[in-house]
């Protein structure tokens, strides 16, 4: 085994602590851009369904603002906004290289992907469940919380594994940029220096990671269907 690994993996033998070092990178921007995309994400999603034509609380001036920028930011390639939101990114961090810098675009790249993917998982709740609750006097706050994220959580976290797929997907990009991480490894050594192995392994973790998340959302989403 250790003469196969030596013949076909031999630049990947050679850095074992840059391989442990960028999938730490990885998951360290994944775990941070899932959390705050997260939260900023369903606060913009019940925003938008609460605000829509017919929503609990209709305001079709900050509907159409919200879902117009939303279409407009989700149009812009996430390589082009690490450009764009660059002196940003300075400004928060300090620094545009890193893992800590790539959190700045990670998240308002994540951010309108994921409301979108609230408003639809949202909207999937049925209506009459909601007209119910109006109708016995809830308030607008607790049909938030009581009918359209607890009767919509199935759909919630099915919409969060999608996402979290796509932070993953997002952070091998910003790779490119020197964010550190396995898109990084792939491309600073696969890539530029020739290492096809390091390439292959470093696309196997990622894989790897992305079928873990599919794989505890599943549990998760079954647990909570009984």
């Amino acid at each position: 085994m250790q003469a196969l690994l030596e013949k076909y993996f031999p630049n990947v033998l050679a850095i074992p602590d840059e391989f442990i070092e960028a999938t730490k990178q990885t998951l360290y921007m994944s775990f941070w851009t899932a959390l705050f995309g997260g939260v900023l994400g369903i606060l913009l999603g019940v925003v938008l369904v609460i605000s829509r034509p017919g929503g609990i609380l209709q305001n079709r001036p900050l509907y159409n603002v919200l879902d117009k920028l939303i279409n407009i930011v989700r149009s812009i390639p996430f390589i082009i906004m690490l450009s764009l939101l660059a002196l940003v990114t300075r400004f928060i961090v300090g620094t545009t290289i890193g893992e800590k810098a790539a959190l700045v675009p990670l998240v308002v790249g994540v951010v309108p992907f994921f409301a979108r993917q609230i408003e639809n998982a949202l909207l999937e709740v049925d209506s009459g469940v909601v007209e119910a609750a109006q109708a016995m006097g809830t308030s607008p706050v607790g049909i938030i919380f009581r009918v359209y994220l607890l009767e919509g959580l199935p759909g919630i976290i099915r919409v969060s594994a999608l996402t979290i797929i796509n932070v993953i997907g997002l952070t091998t990009m910003a790779g490119a940029v020197g964010a550190g991480g396995l898109g990084n490894l792939a491309i600073s050594r696969g890539y530029n220096r020739f290492q096809t192995d390091v390439t292959i392994v470093a696309t196997l973790l990622i894989l790897i990671l992305v079928f873990i998340s599919q794989f505890i959302s599943n549990q998760i989403i079954k647990k909570i269907s009984h």
